[in-house]
């Protein structure tokens, strides 16, 4: 970005992140420069990153950051280190390692709702790398209503019997351990809903298709089948039939993750608009000094900023554990709209080189479509936020 914009931003950064989170993002940086940018091209025509890289991730320090360190973690009970991660992975253009849910969204059910023998069984690995994680909400006729879920879990003897199907689930091929969302309950709908932990090979498990995606290529997305599915009751996280509680109570964390992918998103995208702006010439000049263009950027430049101060400020709530539904719901969609705004700007100000993939802005904008839709869409949150307002 221009030198007041990046000091501007750098300064904001400042007030939120102290020297220990500017030296893991050093660590992020240099990891994703070495293990990562090289191969990400080829795993974007794959549709898949290699496993390995989740090991030497592991090892790097970077999973599991604040799971206690009798378990192998890095018992820091801070997001911040999260939102390092995820601002870094952003910046390197590599969207398609999903460590971000891993630590962010199923990393929190891992440690809050477990009982010391499940953290024992599953929380050594998840932050080494040599288990890799998903959680399966969404269905294919149920994907914001998780009280409309139609996968089912019945009590026998020991076990339960889950039946089913899941779609878009993140890391649903590379997964080791899937947290499945199913009635226990279907006559009671959300105080029907239950937690578990299906791991990799379980008989009844079956992984479909990896879909064919818009953007974020490099991620695997799946289908999943649950077919008389047996699934030993010590793999229930939770109290059964207190499901959707669980769920609420960690999807502001979740929205969170996002919001801060999609602000840094934003700034990545807004920077690429900036150097283009300043090096590309029409009519012999650069097209920046064009008043059309040199206001865009100065809205977005605002945007942006704005966007990052109020994610910030809710970093600092969640580490307070004061960050409340309606300002995760806040922040989620408005800096994903704002994410896809300034996207789409960016892309006609490059024109015809905006539309070829060559050009990381075209790719950034691919990415940056589905963040309105996942954890929640834009209507969603609204509906959230309005609640909110004693109407």
């Amino acid at each position: 970005t221009a030198p007041a914009t990046a000091g501007r931003l750098a300064a904001m950064e400042q007030h939120l992140y102290e020297p220990v989170h500017e030296e893991f993002r050093a660590l992020c940086r240099e990891f994703l420069a070495r293990e990562a940018v090289p191969h990400h091209e080829r795993w974007e025509r794959e549709g898949i990153v290699d496993r390995d890289v989740w090991r030497k991730a592991g090892a790097a320090g970077l999973l599991g950051m604040d799971v206690p360190v009798e378990y192998g973690g890095g018992g820091q009970r801070d997001f911040r280190f999260n939102a390092v991660l995820v601002e870094e992975l952003i910046a390197a253009g590599t969207t398609g390692l999903g460590f971000a849910l891993h630590n962010d969204v199923v990393g929190p059910y891992l440690t809050d709702l477990t009982t010391e023998e499940q953290r024992k069984r599953w929380l050594p690995g998840f932050c080494s790398g040599e288990l890799i994680t998903a959680i399966a909400m969404s269905e294919p006729g149920a994907g914001s209503d998780l009280a409309g879920v139609r996968t089912t879990a019945v009590r026998d003897g020991d076990s339960y019997v889950l039946n089913g199907q899941k779609t878009f689930i993140t890391n649903g091929h590379l997964a080791d351990l899937v947290i499945v969302v199913a009635k226990t309950a279907p006559d009671q709908g959300a105080h029907g809903v239950s937690l578990f932990a299906v791991e990799r090979d379980t008989p009844g498990f079956i992984r479909g298709r990896r879909l064919a995606k818009v953007g974020l290529k490099a991620s695997d997305t799946a289908e999943l089948f649950f077919e008389d599915c047996r699934v030993p009751a010590a793999n229930l996280l939770g109290t059964e039939n207190h499901g959707f509680y669980h769920l609420m109570a960690n999807l502001p964390r979740e929205r969170l993750s996002i919001a801060v992918a999609a602000v840094a998103a934003s700034e990545r995208i807004l920077e690429l608009g900036l150097d283009y702006a300043r090096t590309r010439q029409a009519f012999g000049r650069p097209i920046g000094r064009f008043q059309h263009n040199r206001f865009l950027l100065a809205e977005l430049a605002t945007e942006v900023t704005i966007a990052r101060t109020f994610v910030n400020h809710c970093v600092s709530e969640l580490n307070a554990g004061r960050l409340s539904p309606v300002d995760a719901a806040m922040a989620k969609w408005w800096t994903t709209e704002l994410q896809n705004k300034v996207a789409d700007r960016c892309v006609q100000l490059h024109g015809g080189y905006g539309y070829m993939l060559e050009y990381p802005v075209a790719k950034a904008w691919l990415d940056s479509r589905v963040q309105t839709i996942y954890g929640g869409t834009t209507e969603i949150m609204k509906e959230i936020i309005s609640r909110g307002l004693d109407l």
